[in-house]
């Protein structure tokens, strides 16, 4: 018991800061206010770079989008060209003056004439 008080006696010295040393502010209310403060300003520091992050991500995806979309028209575009061709050939083909003449001797039961005369009236 008499060691435990001897023990007791040393504590109650007050031990001197170092030279140089700047003690805290006092009070729970200023530590308290910091780190409240500095979480305020990492909590805005993370919400920007998470909104910055967000509409990069949102950007990209729209002009993928778009360059799809592009894609897509251009090659639609050459199959419309494509099939325009195909159509002007075909028409080209019926237009042929060989056809005509086969659909009316065929079909038609038209007969090919053997003589051809031209007639020109004077004036």
């Amino acid at each position: 018991m008499l060691a435990q008080k001897e023990e007791e006696h040393l504590y109650d010295v007050p031990i001197e800061p170092p030279v140089g040393h700047i003690d805290p502010p006092k009070g729970p209310l200023v530590r308290h206010e910091l780190n409240t403060n500095l979480r305020n300003c990492l909590r805005a520091v993370f919400f920007l770079i998470a909104f910055g992050a967000m509409t990069v991500t949102l950007l990209g995806g729209i002009s993928a989008k778009s360059a799809y979309t592009l894609l897509e028209t251009r090659q639609k575009a050459d199959q419309l060209e494509q099939e325009n061709e195909r159509l002007k050939i075909e028409i080209a083909q019926l237009k042929s003056p060989a056809r005509i003449e086969s659909i009316a001797v065929d079909q038609l039961h038209m007969q090919i004439p053997k003589h051809i005369y031209f007639s020109h009236e004077g004036e």
